[in-house]
């Protein structure tokens, strides 16, 4: 019954909300988010627990403040998201202002394959739909299945419909690292948000100042394929208009097996995630665990891609194992975190799952 009722609610999103009039969309997920918000459920109680590590010193009146500020910016995600299917090439050009997305280009124009590797910031589907429509680049993502398959058909239409090529994470016919690899070789572009490791196999990373674990399978396939790794971080500043940056290249270390290399490159992407957060926290949709002293103890402790115990014990969310080096397993260098199943009506319940 739950599934169905999801699926319910995110096909009245689909075709309700994106008939409203912009400023009555606007006012009706403003008012969803605040209310979330004061309510403080469990999503919006872990949104500020993160906020808290993000900033150490700030007080508590200044983390409602940004726990605030974030559920509205997770509502804004929601809000474009289901308006975006309407909207025509010259409404998202108008609406995503990126700076270096220069580099992209450059290294597509050399032949040369390119990862995109974002956390969970702004709207990535907008930032996908601008790189189709304005810039002319067809990239692949991965898509984590959903229950029932009905809202999982729902999420993967969508997203084609917004130019994408959409891989599902399981039960597919092909192979999904060989398929983004391939892609890769052949010149191509592929999209993974990768901040958040649901397989407790990923790299454990300093991020700020924290112990932390993010999939590895950006960096890998870019060992792999000799594909440029670009971090983008994305954020709102209060304008129609969100921002962000296509950061410079990771480079691939000259040392080092291939799993080694792939390991300093994740740590070097989540560097480039961290200050990004650092700078938006409110644009961190991280309503979940994400830090290693904040996981359930009951969890065993994991192993990194290079061999070494990570020291600290690993939840283990519902969803996909994802983010290893694809020379070690097949089925893990994807985005961990593709969908979130949660949505706006869910936004002050208990963890929303990885979008």
């Amino acid at each position: 019954m739950r599934e169905r009722l999801a699926d319910s609610a995110y096909a009245l999103g689909w075709s309700a909300v994106r008939r409203l009039p912009e400023p009555a969309a606007t006012a009706l997920f403003r008012r969803i988010a605040d209310t979330a918000w004061r309510q403080r459920g469990k999503g919006v109680q872990r949104l500020e627990a993160n906020l808290r590590r993000v900033r150490p010193d700030a007080g508590e009146a200044e983390i409602r403040d940004l726990s605030r500020a974030g559920m509205r910016s997770y509502l804004r995600y929601w809000q474009e998201s289901f308006r975006l299917p309407a909207w025509d090439a010259d409404r998202i050009a108008r609406s995503f202002a990126p700076e270096g997305h220069e580099r992209i280009g450059h290294h597509l124009a050399e032949g040369r394959g390119v990862v995109l590797a974002l956390p969970h910031m702004g709207n990535w589907d907008l930032a996908g739909a601008w790189l189709v429509s304005h810039l002319g680049h067809r990239f692949t993502t991965v898509a984590e299945r959903l229950r029932p398959e009905s809202l999982f058909d729902r999420f993967v239409a969508y997203r084609e419909g917004l130019g994408m090529e959409v891989l599902p994470l399981t039960g597919g016919s092909v192979s999904v690292v060989g398929t983004l690899a391939k892609r890769l070789r052949a010149g191509g572009l592929v999209c993974l948000v990768g901040d958040r490791d649901l397989s407790a196999n990923g790299v454990e990373v300093d991020f700020l100042g924290e112990r932390a674990r993010v999939p590895a399978g950006p960096a890998a396939l870019a060992v792999q394929t000799g594909a440029a790794l670009l971090p983008v971080t994305l954020w709102y500043d209060g304008t129609p208009v969100m921002k962000g940056i296509v950061h410079p290249e990771v480079p691939v270390p000259a040392e080092g097996s291939r799993r080694e290399r792939s390991a300093a490159m994740t740590r070097a992407l989540a560097a480039v995630w961290a200050e990004g957060v650092r700078s938006h926290p409110e644009d961190w949709h991280m309503l979940q665990r994400f830090w290693l002293a904040d996981l359930p103890a009951a969890r065993a402790f994991a192993q990194d891609p290079v061999g070494e115990p990570s020291g600290a014990p690993a939840e283990t969310p519902a969803g996909a194992s994802a983010g290893q080096d694809p020379s070690a397993q097949d089925s893990s260098a994807q985005d961990t975190s593709a969908q979130d199943t949660s949505g706006p009506a869910a936004a002050g319940r208990g963890e929303a799952a990885a979008r």
